[in-house]
Formats: C-alpha cells, structure tokens, sequence
C-alpha cells in the first residue's frame, strides 16, 4: 500500500486519520494542503477516484469562496478555484493509488488492507 494523507494541521479529521493508519503500522505520506496543495496529476486522479468536485469541496466552510461555488454551474470553474485554494478541500484526502477517500473513512481504509 502506498497511503497518502493530504490533510490540515488543525483538522480533527485528518489527525484521526493518521492515528488510524499508525495503530496499524501503516506506512503513509502526510502532506499539508494549505502549505502544499496537490499537483495536477493528483487532483485529477482524486477527482476521478470521488466522483466529482462536488464531493471534495468543504461545504461546511466559512470561506466566501464556497459560497460563491454553491451558485457556480461551470464544474471546470470549480475545479480550477479549488485546485488554485486548496485549503476549501475537505480534509483529509487518503489516496492509495488510484483509490481516494475524503473525509474520515476507516470503513474503506479497511478494504484496502
């Protein structure tokens, strides 16, 4: 398996999700999606493997951004608004391979091992 958590430093989420993957004795990659954000490959890849943009937007943020997007009918101009802010991403995003979860999932975590 190769685990990779884009997460938020101050997301509860994101710290259960590492915790979960530890207590296993998983390996995995912790990257910062404030400070690092995803490339392009990788965005498009977790985008393919959620279903959509729609289901990697924090919804539940106070950000003007999201709200704007909640009248936004382009999917291309959400996608590039959050590719370009990536902290309106709901955290975290566990990739393993062509495989995504966002959120707190440790249901689907466990299929993968």
């Amino acid at each position: 398996m190769n685990i990779q958590i884009f997460g938020k430093s101050k997301s509860f989420d994101t710290k259960k999700a590492e915790r979960y993957f530890k207590e296993r004795r998983i390996k995995f990659q912790s990257i910062d999606l404030a400070r690092y954000g995803m490339s392009g490959k990788e965005f498009d890849s977790v985008l393919q493997a959620v279903g959509g943009i729609d289901h990697l937007i924090d919804w539940d943020s106070n950000a003007p951004e999201v709200t704007l997007m909640k009248y936004m009918d382009d999917k291309i101009a959400k996608e590039d608004k959050v590719f370009d802010h990536p902290e309106l991403i709901k955290a975290p995003v566990v990739r393993n391979g062509r495989q995504a979860t966002v959120g707190y999932c440790p249901e689907i975590w466990a299929k993968w091992e």
